[in-house]
């Protein structure tokens, strides 16, 4: 043990979540010749290989999977000591990424982050939106919005927030295609949707609540591009209330006969919830919902 160093922990659990030396270099701030020393380092010093060097990246060992929870157990711990006894401005200082589906990614959350930077200058705030689970276990993301509450692991889970999809189309579309009265009438037109096998979350399945059996003929992994396309004229969309509001151009169709709700939940790893940092982008994600909720909800009471 008087050769372990700590800190090569840390280059450790950069390379095993993404498992490549170049990218858990950048995320580090080294080079890539430094992590793979540190790496090397850490190996010798455990006489035991933690990874297998293959042409596509790096993979964990058996050796290496069982570091993996005894490390993220100790990052977690030193989060915490940052958090407890570093005192009120350390604390609100360092990084919170937020992993979140595109729509609110993008549409709702990061118009809003203004008021969050001026809070806490020295708090820096990732915003992944992307259109795919991120992994808390893996420190993929400190705080992540999900479409539905996780079914296990050391997780804690709050409803967010209830939003209304509906169909939505531009006049200019409506007035150069056959009219739609009916749920059924979208058969024959162009819809705009998911990627069938790119569909990350049943939740985003939703195709077969307005018509049965309709299918996207346009198809993109993003529900921004989707807006986009719709916008440019291309077809009819469904889409979150709070995202269609942002261009007058888009128009409901439909409302009382294709209209229907999902949730967004706020989940974070137990072990993080009680970091400062975490904690007050928590609560501040949770004010700013709140203060929108006629967007997510429209006409609702509170």
């Amino acid at each position: 043990m008087s050769r372990f160093d700590w800190d090569d922990l840390r280059f450790f659990l950069a390379v095993a979540r993404v498992g490549r030396l170049t990218v858990a270099a950048r995320r580090l701030g080294a080079d890539h010749a430094t992590v793979s020393r540190r790496i090397t380092a850490l190996e010798d010093a455990l006489k035991a290989k933690l990874f297998e060097r293959r042409p596509q990246g790096y993979a964990l060992t058996e050796h290496g999977e069982r570091l993996l929870s005894k490390a993220e157990a100790i990052e977690t711990q030193a989060l915490a000591v940052s958090s407890e006894i570093g005192g009120a401005d350390l604390a609100l200082s360092g990084t919170v990424r937020i992993g979140a589906p595109d729509g609110f990614g993008t549409m709702f959350l990061a118009p809003r982050t203004a008021s969050l930077a001026q809070q806490y200058p020295d708090l820096e705030l990732q915003i992944v939106a992307m259109p795919r689970l991120l992994s808390l276990s893996k420190r993929e993301a400190d705080i992540a919005i999900s479409l539905a509450p996780p079914k296990e692991g050391k997780i804690v889970a709050r409803r967010l927030t209830d939003y209304r999809l509906g169909v939505f189309a531009t006049q200019e579309y409506l007035d150069a295609n056959k009219p739609i009265n009916e749920p059924d009438d979208l058969q024959d037109h162009t819809v705009i949707g998911y990627i069938d096998d790119l569909i990350f979350t049943p939740e985003l399945d939703y195709l077969d609540e307005v018509s049965k059996g309709m299918r996207a003929k346009l198809q993109s992994s993003s529900l921004v591009a989707q807006m986009k396309a719709a916008l440019a004229g291309a077809g009819v969309c469904v889409l979150p209330y709070f995202v269609a509001a942002a261009d007058s151009r888009l128009i409901q169709i439909m409302p009382e006969k294709a209209t229907f709700t999902r949730s967004y939940w706020l989940i974070v790893h137990a072990d993080l919830k009680d970091i400062a940092r975490i904690r007050a982008t928590m609560d501040f994600l949770v004010r700013e919902v709140k203060a929108a909720r006629q967007e997510f909800l429209p006409d609702d009471r509170p």
